[in-house]
């Protein structure tokens, strides 16, 4: 597995005739409190030799619990995050209930040091934002997505 490498879909409808896409809010205890600039598309890392489209489906799913929609996938192309990742991303229309979202979990020490493992969802929200919002909201580097969707459609 390459962490480096990780894929997503950034899923999009228009409302009022306004572009809105949906965003996940990281869990965990070290992203409780952070909001502007943290949120993403669902995304995750590639399993080796796995098909990048593959993995964004795969963590589309995981990460939220919804059916990818069956509609045209828009390559997004890809954007190099601080951390160093590459982010390959697709748009895909649809519509989804943010409060149905069911996220996988993960498990770590915490308190740090402590000796107790605890158990947190990937994802603790997904939320529809406007194009403008998703500006503030999202990772700096995923900015770059929404500028390339609003080319597309």
């Amino acid at each position: 597995m390459n962490r480096a490498v990780s894929a997503g879909l950034l899923l999009y409808r228009i409302r009022r005739g306004r572009v809105e896409v949906l965003l996940a809010h990281p869990g965990g205890p070290f992203w409780g409190t952070r909001d502007e600039g943290a949120w993403s598309l669902p995304k995750g890392v590639a399993d080796e030799g796995e098909d990048l489209a593959a993995t964004a489906e795969r963590e589309f799913v995981e990460e939220t619990g919804f059916s990818v929609p069956e509609a045209e996938w828009i390559s997004l192309g890809t954007v190099q995050q601080r951390s160093g990742k590459t982010v390959h991303a697709w748009a895909v229309a649809g519509d989804v209930d943010p409060s149905r979202m069911r996220s996988n979990t993960f498990s770590m020490e915490w308190p740090p040091r402590s000796g107790i493992i605890a158990e947190f969802p990937e994802i603790d929200q997904v939320e529809w934002f406007t194009t403008e919002e998703a500006q503030r909201k999202l990772n700096p580097a995923q900015v770059e997505f929404l500028d390339r969707l609003l080319a597309e459609i």
